[in-house]
């Protein structure tokens, strides 16, 4: 019986007739399994790939929208927009996009993330297994907002440590300090100096104690500038001397034009209003004398330095700026003359060699406006006091050093911008 059964299989084995009908028989079940397969798998894909654009631009609109504080409330409605122009094939089935805020790299709510599904039956899938097929897209924007910075000490160098606070100084500032420095340390406090400030922005590193840390921006490069960079001081070519009168009561009347070798008080003096351009020497205005200047302008030329203020309590020292309506009535553009308003002293940028000048006080002094010193490093040293409404300076180097006192109050209106920061948008996942 065994052998019978072996011959029979054997004569089956050698039979191959119709073997190509029973392998296509068995193959074509698989062949247009794999071909719906395939024809759904590429809808699936192209669904997907349009929906993940969709959710991409909504996520970006809405970014940009958060950028901008005046958008902010409306950036669901700004995103919704861009993700439903960006719908074509899904857009019959494609759910609504959702919004969300999103922290991202340390930030705080820094990003939204946008999500949206959509849902379809095809054919073969749906003949498998009984439902509609569902593709999911998330993306992620980061953004960040412009931001105006503003300070009333400024030091302007682009390179080393350009602003100094040091040694029992005492410096308020509410309107800020910044620093155009990209180097590591382009600004340092010392732990033993006391610095009141709402705003710290350097463009490299800055180095200040704990209490000052919250307020400090380092935004790095292209975001800070000198906002009188463009700026030619004005001239004014009259020749003038400096003289005191004689007799008992000495005392000077100077008036606008150009002091060559220097302008140095030397008796009781008030200044004309206008502008005074000094060639060389020193501006010099610590003498023991009450000086007075309503609504003038210095300018400091050829190597002038400036010695402001502070040499004993006997010098009582009021400056004034000039304003824009002072300019104008010289001659000089609407344009031109809203630039040179409320500037103090101007040191031209090529004031050659650069020099080192002191800027002090006592409690008699009382100047304001903007002291621009871009060639030159400002020094408030020693005991000196200044208070001002609003004194601001603006300088290649600031140093303040010793038991030095500064306070300045500018309000935000006053305060000169020290650079601006676009607002910015990464699409991050």
């Amino acid at each position: 019986m065994l052998n019978t059964i072996r011959r029979k299989l054997a004569q089956l084995k050698a039979d191959t007739g119709g073997n190509a009908i029973l392998l296509v028989a068995v193959g074509i079940p698989m062949l247009i399994g794999a071909g719906g397969a395939a024809v759904d798998i590429t809808q699936w894909y192209t669904w997907k790939r349009e929906l993940q654009q969709a959710t991409d631009q909504g996520a970006m609109a809405a970014a940009w929208a958060l950028s901008n504080t005046s958008m902010r409330d409306k950036y669901t409605t700004r995103g919704r927009q861009d993700y439903n122009n960006n719908l074509a094939l899904t857009k019959g089935f494609a759910t609504d996009v959702t919004f969300r805020l999103a922290s991202y790299s340390n930030g705080t709510n820094n990003s939204v993330i946008a999500s949206a599904s959509a849902t379809k039956s095809l054919p073969f899938s749906s003949f498998l297994t009984g439902r509609g097929v569902t593709v999911f897209a998330n993306s992620q924007a980061s953004f960040r907002a412009g931001t105006n910075f503003s300070a009333c000490l400024t030091s302007l160098g682009e390179t080393g440590t350009t602003f100094e606070i040091g040694g029992n100084a005492n410096v308020q500032a509410h309107c800020g300090l910044a620093a155009l420095s990209c180097s590591n340390d382009a600004l340092v406090i010392d732990a033993s100096a006391t610095v009141v400030t709402d705003s710290i922005v350097t463009c490299g590193t800055a180095s200040v104690p704990t209490v000052n840390q919250s307020v400090v921006a380092e935004v790095g490069e292209g975001v800070l500038s000198d906002q009188y960079a463009d700026l030619v001081p004005p001239n004014n070519p009259t020749a003038r001397t400096y003289a005191c009168s004689t007799g008992n009561n000495k005392q000077a009347s100077p008036s606008p034009g150009t002091y060559t070798g220097g302008l140095q008080v030397k008796c009781k003096t008030t200044f004309a209003a206008g502008i005074y351009v000094v060639k060389g020497g020193d501006l010099d205005l610590t003498a023991n004398y009450t000086i007075t200047g309503t609504n003038v302008m210095f300018v400091l030329k050829d190597g002038a330095t400036l010695k402001l203020g502070g040499s004993g309590n006997g010098n009582t020292l009021s400056l004034t700026p000039m304003q824009a309506a002072d300019f104008t009535a010289l001659g000089y553009s609407a344009t031109m003359a809203s630039r040179y308003a409320n500037m103090l002293i101007f040191e031209d940028r090529n004031n050659n060699p650069p020099g080192d000048h002191i800027i002090n006080g006592n409690s008699n002094s009382l100047f304001q406006g903007t002291i621009y010193l871009p060639d030159g490093t400002a020094r408030l040293n020693g005991t000196s006091s200044i208070s001002s409404t609003c004194l601001q300076i603006s300088a290649f180097k600031i140093k303040i050093l010793g038991n030095a006192y500064l306070d300045t109050r500018c309000n935000s209106n006053q305060t000169n911008s020290a650079g601006t920061s676009i607002a910015k948008v990464n699409l991050v996942a």
